[in-house]
């Protein structure tokens, strides 16, 4: 699936078993949910069970996803988690070959595509929950960066995303719903 770096994939037919629009949002629930069956995932999904298992397949044949089977409760249920947590991939490690790149190009505008429209969804349904109204935010900035600065910069923002990740949850009795949060940082002209 991946080089010696678990989460980095280097193989573009992993990249395009990835980068499918349902595939995605099925690798996003096993990552916000944990293990499911095809058919809690039709449900998360609205999708019809024989369609998930299609693309289960697929990613399993990828490598992404595998097997849980010490969660099924008789040999017919089968469960299926994330194999790595986090996974990335750089568009240059692809650029040696057009075909790898074009994969790779694809991968990027559909993720692209997933991120705007999750935060699209938001607004379109923000209103009916106005408790998340101050806490949703939107910022973006302009730097004057190297590129090793820029990687310093990405660093710092996964130590403090993997901070709160990793932290444990207080047992106050609150509601905790999933956030989706993204950024990206590219070189660009106002």
């Amino acid at each position: 699936m991946t080089d010696s770096d678990d989460s980095k994939v280097t193989d573009s037919r992993v990249l395009a078993a990835m980068a499918h629009p349902l595939r995605r949002r099925l690798m996003d629930a096993l990552k916000v949910y944990g293990p499911a069956t095809a058919s809690a995932l039709a449900d998360r999904t609205d999708q019809a069970v024989a369609n998930i298992s299609h693309h289960l397949k697929v990613l399993g044949a990828a490598g992404l996803i595998a097997e849980a089977p010490e969660l099924a409760r008789d040999r017919r249920e089968r469960w299926w988690r994330l194999v790595a947590p986090e996974l990335r991939w750089v568009t240059g490690d692809f650029d040696d070959d057009p075909a790898r790149q074009a994969v790779a190009n694809a991968a990027v505008s559909l993720n692209l595509d997933r991120q705007v429209s999750l935060v699209r969804a938001w607004h379109a349904v923000r209103e009916e929950r106005p408790a998340w109204n101050g806490a949703a935010f939107s910022v973006d900035k302009w730097l004057h960066l190297t590129p090793a600065e820029l990687g310093e910069l990405e660093e710092e923002i996964l130590a403090v995303l993997d901070r709160w990740e990793q932290r444990t949850l207080s047992g106050d009795g609150q509601a905790r719903e999933p956030v989706f949060l993204f950024a990206h940082g590219v070189p660009a002209r106002p």
